[in-house]
């Protein structure tokens, strides 16, 4: 099994104002990768710890190896708390709606008045230009930057089925604000950082628009697209399951066509090359989808393996939770949900020297190191105490 302990950014110290998915998925990153991650709550706690829907699990995903203190950033206090701990801190991470962290005087041009070196990544919908105060959403990013008319058919455009622009968008945060902290080594200075969802889902597309420009034809919604493989599709096998197959090479046609005995296709000369089969692409695939509705999903996935072609059963998420691959090297963490119940959910998708990031700590409750957190900043207890009777802060019992 693989080793999970790997903290390269152990001694940088995060400071997370944010909610939903983009800003906390940054903190993520750099909190399983070792940093000191300090989430500000309201009082009440992040709202999205009590979103249902779709988004139940947002908090819970988002939000492991973090501590929280719970703020009221209304109070003078509070808000004074909040400055103290930025000071005190290499990054911080907003993604407050326009104008609201200014009013509030934790923009960065204030806070780098007495935190020169701070890293401040501001996550927003848009980068500058004419929609920067506009309010986006993953959704939002997706419908207009060509992703949700990429996935859904012709005429019905469908935004991805997770928040992959909220999570990208956090990844190329992280991205800049790994390169702002390797730069502050030379020049001991900080960086304002923005990272645009709508701008993450145009990166994202670039691909459809640049085969635009090569060849001066749109590229069509994937459902209808002309693939550039003659087998690259989905198929039902013989247990009623289905499964993604590709062959991709000549040489892996000619490996497919002797393991499955199709004789006539491996002497037919007009099927040599991966052109000549797209053209009998359809011929091709029906012939494909009635002979592996007479074989097993474990018998198909046997004879593809052997050669190395490419293939996918078709997964929900909830079976991943028992996926051997995953629960063999450390792709799953054990993790305590708020509530108590215990389960497993994705680590960081790398490996550094064979280690994969393992989990230091449960999604905290709301507040739960406050308490700690201002003593470390030299409060005494009864001035603690004071701060919570007023409900400056809010705090639960650190676990």
């Amino acid at each position: 099994m693989i080793k999970t302990a790997i903290t390269p950014l152990t001694g940088i110290r995060v400071v997370e104002l944010s909610h939903m998915v983009m800003g906390p998925s940054t903190g993520l990153l750099m909190a399983d990768l070792g940093a000191e991650v300090i989430k500000i709550e309201p009082i009440d706690g992040d709202k999205t710890r009590n979103l249902r829907g779709s988004g139940a699990g947002y908090f819970s995903m988002y939000n492991r190896n973090k501590k929280s203190i719970s703020l009221d950033l209304k109070s003078d206090e509070g808000l004074e708390i909040a400055k103290k701990i930025i000071s005190e801190s290499d990054v911080l991470i907003e993604n407050f709606r326009s104008g609201t962290i200014n009013r509030l005087g934790l923009d960065y041009e204030t806070l780098s008045i007495t935190n020169p070196g701070l890293i401040y990544c501001s996550e927003k919908g848009f980068l500058s230009g004419p929609y920067e105060k506009r309010t986006a959403l993953d959704e939002v990013a997706q419908m207009m930057g060509g992703l949700a008319y990429m996935t859904g058919p012709p005429g019905q455009p469908l935004r991805a089925g997770a928040s992959v622009i909220d999570v990208m968008g956090g990844t190329f945060g992280v991205v800049a604000i790994l390169a702002a902290l390797l730069e502050r080594v030379t020049t001991g200075k900080g960086k304002l950082i923005h990272s645009g969802l709508y701008e993450t889902c145009v990166f994202l597309v670039g691909q459809h628009m640049a085969q635009y420009a090569v060849t001066g034809a749109a590229a069509k919604p994937m459902p209808v697209r002309i693939s550039a493989w003659s087998v690259y599709d989905i198929f039902e096998t013989a247990d009623n399951e289905k499964i993604f197959v590709g062959i991709v090479t000549d040489s892996q046609w000619r490996a497919f066509c002797e393991k499955f005995e199709l004789s006539d296709w491996a002497l037919d000369s007009n099927l040599a090359t991966n052109n000549q089969r797209i053209e009998k692409r359809t011929e091709i695939l029906e012939r494909l989808g009635s002979l592996f509705k007479t074989i097993t999903t474990k018998q198909l996935i046997d004879n593809l393996s052997s050669f190395g072609a490419p293939f996918a059963p078709i997964k929900r998420p909830e079976d991943l939770f028992e996926d051997p691959h995953l629960n063999a090297n450390g792709g799953l963490t054990s993790v305590n949900l708020p509530d108590g119940t215990e389960t497993k959910l994705p680590s960081l998708p790398i490996e550094i020297n064979g280690q994969r990031p393992t989990l230091k700590s449960d999604p905290p409750q709301i507040g739960q190191h406050s308490i700690k957190i201002l003593n470390d900043l030299g409060f005494e207890d009864d001035e603690i105490q004071n701060l919570i009777n007023k409900k400056v802060i809010g705090n639960a019992p650190d676990k």
